[in-house]
Parts: C-alpha cells; sequence; structure tokens
C-alpha cells in the first residue's frame, strides 16, 4: 500500500513539473487538510478485510484437500468425514476454535443475507423432514454467478456443490460469518 502511494506522488511530481501553471492574482488561496483519522481508518479496515479474506482463503484451501473422501457419520479423517467433520477440520487446521456438530456451529458468528455471502462463509441447511434442527453445512468456496460451497454428502462424500441446485437451495436455512 505504502509503495502504491510512493508510485502515486512520484507521478504527481513529475506531472507537475511538466504541466504548465495558471497564475491567479486577484484570488484568495484557501487550504483545506483533510483529517487523517479518516485514511487510519480506511487503511485499517483495508488490513482487517486482508487478514480475513487470507485466513478465509486458507481455511478453503485445507477444505479442498479433502474433496472425493468419503462419507462418514462423526468422520474428521480423509478415511471418511461427515459435513460438520469437514469444517470443523478445516477451522482447527488454521487455529479457529469452533463447535464439531453442525446445529451448535450455526449458533456462532453472524447471520448475513444471501447478497451478502463471501468465500468462507457457512451455509446451513435442514435436510431432515422430521427434525427441526439444523443438520447439514457447507463452506462458501466461491461467488460469482452463484454460490458454490464445499460439503460432504451421504452419496457422493466431499464435493462443491451450487446454492442453485433446487435440492439445496430448498433446504437452506440461513448463512453466516464467522471470519
Amino acid at each position: 500500500m505504502m509503495r502504491k502511494i510512493l508510485i502515486f506522488l512520484s507521478f504527481l511530481l513529475l506531472v507537475g513539473c511538466f504541466a504548465k501553471k495558471k497564475t491567479t492574482y486577484s484570488k484568495t488561496r484557501t487550504v483545506s487538510v483533510k483529517s487523517s483519522e479518516d485514511d487510519l481508518a480506511r487503511e485499517e479496515k483495508t488490513k482487517k478485510d486482508t487478514f480475513e479474506n487470507k485466513k478465509a482463503e486458507q481455511v478453503i484451501e485445507t477444505a479442498l484437500t479433502f474433496t472425493g473422501v468419503r462419507y462418514r457419520y462423526g468422520g474428521i479423517t480423509k478415511k471418511g468425514m461427515d459435513c460438520s467433520g469437514l469444517v470443523h477440520v478445516a477451522l482447527t487446521e488454521n487455529d479457529i476454535v469452533f463447535p464439531r456438530v453442525s446445529h451448535q456451529m450455526a449458533n456462532e458468528g453472524k447471520r448475513i443475507k444471501i447478497g451478502q455471502v463471501q468465500k468462507g462463509d457457512l451455509l446451513f441447511f435442514k435436510t431432515s423432514k422430521r427434525g427441526k434442527d439444523i443438520n447439514h453445512v457447507g463452506l462458501v468456496v466461491a461467488v460469482d454467478d452463484e454460490i458454490k460451497f464445499i460439503h460432504s454428502t451421504t452419496s457422493r462424500g466431499v464435493i462443491v456443490s451450487s446454492l442453485r441446485e433446487g435440492y439445496w437451495n430448498a433446504a437452506f436455512v440461513k448463512a453466516t460469518r464467522i471470519l
């Protein structure tokens, strides 16, 4: 960031040397200085966003290493894992303490609207007709024209799916931000 500022200032200095200056004799000049607090707050927000995005990328990268692993209820290894096990392992391997079970995970973080979803957010689903609780979780890995998330399914194991798919769209309950 500092390098970009220095390059920009050098550019302005260089342009200023060659530009024809307009002389004003009768106008009163006023100088205003913008508060540096605004700049500092903006820079701090940028640093925080970059850190969070980097952490989200690391968690996603960890989760993607399990693609193709078969489903196993309660599993948390490459021999087999369930949906909450996948999310739990991806987070704990990146030093983030988080509950192990999907319905407990759903109580953590800040609830967000679907239009605000970013990489690293969690999506929660209710796939059982009998139970009232959330019983499935996925980790958002991409947000382009559609929201893609990694999760572990009983039929296909650890895969990346789209929230546009009818089954997942109908079962969707909420999204939360934890990073």
